[in-house]
């Protein structure tokens, strides 16, 4: 089961493609785009695996060792108990400091759950910064008003990611980690 956070905006459309305007257009209102300086936003918890998506936390305060494990506690293990059922599975997780600190280990170890060891600065190899990727393109062109429209329309966004196409990002793992292992660490496609 991979899992992250991640951020969405209430103008994440505001960083979508570049203007181009001719000598004399600076001020024409067509070349304009609107922003907005602080912009509402939420951060949200998911986990993926290849038969699908689990349940959705939505982070109401920075991320420390026992707030993530709540989010364990409270969204993990249904989302282990709904895409596994019995079945073992291990858990992957960056490592944050909530995620790598002693306590969190300690829940671990408690529940019985075995982490995977992930490499430091990686987000390349993690198949759900991709799924990410994806719910944010597909909401690209909804015009939430306020953080609760945000999060309904992220819920149902989220809802429609498929068994498939989480088990196709998961699939391309032996890819990313030749990727990783050809760039030598630095960046890649993924």
């Amino acid at each position: 089961m991979f899992s992250d956070e991640s951020t969405f905006c209430i103008s994440f459309g505001n960083q979508g493609p570049r203007v181009w305007r001719k000598r004399g257009e600076a001020q024409n209102p067509r070349c304009l785009k609107s922003s907005v300086k602080f912009p509402q936003s939420v951060m949200v918890w998911g986990a993926m695996s290849s038969a699908g998506v689990g349940p959705l936390c939505f982070l109401r305060s920075k991320v420390y060792s026992a707030v993530y494990q709540e989010v364990l506690e409270h969204f993990m293990l249904p989302a282990a108990d709904q895409l596994y059922g019995d079945a073992d599975f291990i858990f992957q997780q960056d490592l944050a400091p909530a995620h790598s600190a002693k306590a969190t280990s300690t829940w671990f170890k408690d529940h019985d759950f075995p982490v995977l060891n992930w490499p430091a600065n990686s987000p390349d190899l993690n198949p759900i910064e991709n799924l990410w990727g994806i719910v944010k393109k597909k909401m690209q062109y909804a015009r939430p008003n306020n953080a609760e429209e945000l999060k309904a329309t992220l819920r149902a966004t989220w809802a429609l990611i498929t068994p498939e196409q989480c088990h196709r990002l998961i699939d391309s793992m032996p890819r990313r980690i030749a990727a990783v292992i050809q760039a030598k660490g630095a960046s890649t496609k993924y």
